[in-house]
């Protein structure tokens, strides 16, 4: 009897495992499609959302392709860290003090990402109207009470299941 649950909490969890790993695969290639915070889709929404002159389009083009070379090897650096982390989780043999020496690069490559994206985004806003920069915070500030929002439920809706 004891034998059998193991088995099944061990098939069970080797699923968990195989779903996790194929949804974070699914979610990387999703989320980085494009150049990342480089992608079109994104550049026109806000192009579009803000009424962006083509001069203005010209300016933030021109920014964007300048920082490209500054971003791209902290992604690549990225997806490394993600795979060496997971290279540890599938060897069956958990290095501790590895991942943990993985993880503290990543976060100096994320902490280097932040920087870089609030560079971009400075000199993105300096080439803003008045009334487009008010547009933006509007916006902005609307996302974050969503994300805010969907932070408080969390909680509540993990307690449900």
């Amino acid at each position: 009897m004891q034998s059998n649950r193991l088995k099944i909490a061990a098939g069970g969890l080797a699923l968990l495992l195989l779903v996790a790993v194929g949804v974070s695969q699914t979610v990387k290639r999703t989320h980085m499609h494009g150049d990342g915070m480089f992608d079109g889709h994104m550049m026109g929404f806000f192009s579009d959302y803000l009424g962006l002159t083509d001069a203005q389009q010209a300016q933030a083009k021109a920014i964007m392709e300048k920082e490209k070379p500054n971003m791209k090897p902290l992604f690549q650096q990225m997806a490394q860290s993600h795979q060496d982390i997971r290279q540890v989780v599938e060897s069956g043999n958990f290095d501790e003090a590895k991942v943990r020496s993985i993880a503290t690069q990543q976060s100096q490559n994320m902490i280097e990402m932040e920087v870089q994206r609030a560079r971009v985004e400075s000199e993105l806003y300096q080439i803003l109207t008045p009334d487009q920069k008010t547009k933006l915070k509007d916006l902005m500030d609307k996302h974050e009470q969503r994300m805010m929002k969907h932070m408080q439920q969390a909680p509540a809706d993990s307690n449900q299941q």
